[in-house]
């Protein structure tokens, strides 16, 4: 019996992602270091709820933890987003799609001597007047587009491929990297925002009580201070680097493979020669959509002994009715083949009614095995 049973795409998509949220959910299966990134940040937030705002909206303003609680949930809100949502993977070529290339790069290609290494795989297409080249995936079975690189970590093709973010959980792609950059921009501005006042709420205790005795009333300040001290380097310093890159409408993989600035000087075809246009397309572009379709719903068969609770059994064929089908004769069909004592009487039945007159015939009688050795005797004197 074949058991046909709906279910979700998501559930039978290649290459080393998770999903939760019945598809909704898209992240890779590395993430610890995205776990380290929640508790960093939402551990000195809330050491800074804790200690530090309710004596500065007393003594300054209290303004400065409504302020704060604004840029927490941007922050989170961006980091969910970045790490949650598909990047712009790329679905891999069906075993039609996939046999359709191979045909069509063998022709191309021709035929290619043993002992010869064949061509690269290489498609050319013209944008804004410059040659870009497509390289095929051979894990994907495609023609990578434009600025696509294949994720060794995820082991899928992602779309305008910038780079995979351990502290995210996910490829940073053509889908989610604007708001990779906010959460990037949002952090750091929440990194300074809390050291700075994370000063300021020991400068203004140690006026009243010393300042060794600041440091002994509020542990969670100085804590606060050295995650905030050590973050803060690298968390604005990749800021101002993807500042830099949007300013261009560069990818970090391209900058990486100086696919722009190498020995010929080959401009980047897909730059506006315009800072303001180029954070514009980055920052301010359309929204794509995800060509993944992962929550869509495909029918899978399976062979089963019993269908399970909600699924559809379809016979194989008509023929798979017991009650219709035929028992096979035990002789063999091959005459060199060894047969049973069972079976060997026929054989002598046979030669006998080749020697013997029809009266003689006895079909009902049983054949002892002494009558069909003359006649097996007659047929060799012959």
């Amino acid at each position: 019996m074949i058991t046909r049973k709906i279910t979700r795409k998501w559930e039978k998509l290649p290459g080393k992602n998770t999903f939760c949220c019945d598809g909704r959910v898209m992240m890779a299966r590395q993430k610890g270091v995205f776990y380290l990134t929640l508790f960093l940040i939402v551990g000195t937030c809330s050491l800074f709820f804790a200690f530090e705002c309710p004596y500065l909206a007393v003594h300054l303003s209290p303004a400065i933890p409504v302020f704060a609680v604004l840029l927490f949930v941007f922050v989170m809100a961006m980091l969910l987003r970045t790490s949650f949502s598909d990047p712009g993977v790329l679905p891999r070529a069906l075993p039609e799609e996939a046999n359709f290339i191979e045909m069509e790069i063998e022709a191309a290609n021709g035929n290619v001597l043993a002992g010869q290494r064949p061509p690269p795989r290489i498609k050319n297409v013209q944008i804004n007047n410059q040659i870009v080249k497509l390289k095929y995936c051979y894990t994907c079975k495609i023609f990578r587009p434009p600025r696509a690189s294949h994720c060794s970590i995820c082991d899928n093709c992602v779309d305008r491929f910038d780079h995979h973010c351990p502290w995210v959980g996910n490829c940073v792609g053509k889908r989610n990297y604007r708001y990779f950059y906010l959460f990037t921009l949002s952090l750091s501005l929440l990194t300074i925002y809390i050291f700075a006042f994370d000063i300021v709420h020991v400068v203004l205790r140690s006026v009243d009580s010393g300042f060794v005795n600041t440091l002994k009333e509020t542990p969670g300040t100085v804590l606060e201070v050295l995650v905030c001290f050590f973050t803060l380097w690298s968390v604005v310093g990749l800021t101002g680097f993807h500042t830099y890159l949007i300013s261009l409408n560069q990818t970090t993989n391209e900058d990486i493979k100086g696919s722009w600035s190498g020995k010929n000087r080959v401009q980047n075809p897909y730059s506006h020669k315009n800072i303001i246009k180029n954070c514009c397309e980055v920052l301010c572009g359309p929204t794509y959509p995800s060509v993944l379709d992962r929550r869509g719903l495909m029918l899978e068969d399976s062979c089963s002994s019993a269908p399970s609770n909600g699924a559809t059994t379809v016979p194989l064929n008509k023929s798979s009715n017991p009650a219709t089908q035929t028992t096979k004769s035990s002789a063999p069909l091959i005459p060199n083949e060894h047969t049973p004592d069972e079976a060997k009487p026929s054989i002598g039945s046979g030669t006998q009614k080749s020697s013997s007159s029809p009266k003689e015939e006895k079909p009902s009688s049983p054949i002892s095995p002494n009558a069909v050795a003359p006649a097996v005797i007659k047929e060799s004197t012959h």
